[in-house]
């Protein structure tokens, strides 16, 4: 495919959208409706649906029987990660194998033209990115994932939240399900926010800033505290009427859709004429500039808050003298 019809290589050499980056159109004072029909599709395809299919699935097909998770034993929350990992493994390592291995499109449409596995770095583990994602991955995150998941079914499975059936709240839980994403960028701003706080970025947020250059691998490559914050958005379904089915779909929702920020393209080509949008931009800024992006504007946080980097050389120039702003107010501050 023709990367040109959508976008350009600056003078660094990295790949950007012709068309700036926008917020959620249902924020628009007044309401556009056309816009908003317009940008519904992509709200659902691909990412949402995938993943909600995904809580689905295991809803039918892996859970074991509600009596059985009543009782925590080693037996079914084994069996949990177990599918978990497989799951990632497949799922995350297709990403991978196609876009960073087999590199089937080369440098078609990806950000940064440079492949993070040809460079040896100390920062990471083993001196690799590549090989240091996959273990955090593993090791910490399908770990506490699936801790979340497994608490989450055992409290469903005695009764211990305000859980709701389809059959007597299909309106409420119609309407929940479809603001799952929209709740989980709520979640994900504010523990963004508070893991960018200095000692916290130091201690924990920056393991998983360290990759600048980010691949599939790195979407769950944290440190084990941001992971129990980022699949802590689970607890809303313990505040709010949820049901299980929602809570599953909340923890997918987290999991796998940690790819598509990180996946280092802005398409996904699926042969010579067909491709998917993976909306990455937004995040991959963030990786790229660390106090940028917050959130990916699904909820208008960062518009509020002056956080929002569109991509244009305009939003660059207001977020280089944003930061210029704050180290003269912090060198005033010193001197005082």
């Amino acid at each position: 495919m023709d990367e040109t019809a959508s976008g350009y290589r600056d003078k660094q050499g990295e790949w950007r959208p012709n068309k700036p980056l926008k917020i959620a159109p249902f924020y628009a004072l007044p309401p556009k409706l056309r816009d908003v029909l317009a940008w519904l599709p992509g709200y659902f395809l691909p990412w949402n649906v995938m993943f909600a299919l995904s809580a689905v699935a295991f809803w039918l097909w892996v859970i074991p029987e509600r009596e059985t998770m009543a009782v925590l034993s080693p037996g079914w929350i084994v069996y949990l990660y177990a599918v978990n990992v497989v799951a990632v493994a497949m799922f995350y390592g297709a990403f991978e194998l196609r876009l960073y291995w087999q590199r089937a499109q080369g440098t078609r449409f990806k950000y940064n033209p440079a492949f993070p596995g040809d460079r040896q770095s100390k920062f990471f583990w083993f001196g690799n990115q590549n090989l240091d994602n996959v273990a955090r991955t593993f090791i910490f995150g399908v770990t506490v994932w699936t801790l979340i998941e497994t608490l989450s079914l055992w409290a469903w499975a005695n009764g211990w939240g305000p859980w709701v059936s389809f059959d007597n709240n299909p309106v409420w839980l119609g309407v929940f399900a479809f603001l799952v994403p929209v709740l989980h960028e709520f979640h994900f701003y504010c523990i963004h926010r508070l893991i960018h706080t200095p000692w916290l970025y130091r201690h924990v947020h920056s393991v998983h800033h360290r990759s600048v250059n980010p691949s599939p691998w790195s979407s769950l490559s944290m440190h084990p505290v941001e992971h129990l914050l980022y699949f802590g958005s689970v607890a809303w379904h313990f505040i709010l009427p949820s049901h299980p089915l929602l809570a599953l779909y909340q923890i997918h929702f987290a999991g796998f859709g940690a790819i598509p920020g990180h996946v280092g393209f802005e398409k996904v080509e699926l042969g010579e004429s067909r491709a998917f949008d993976s909306h990455a931009f937004g995040h991959y800024l963030h990786h790229k500039h660390f106090e940028v992006n917050y959130g990916d504007g699904l909820v208008p946080l960062d518009k509020i808050f002056g956080t929002w980097h569109d991509g244009s050389d305009e939003a660059a120039e207001q977020m280089r003298k944003r930061l210029r702003a704050r180290r003269e107010s912090e060198r005033s501050a010193a001197g005082a």
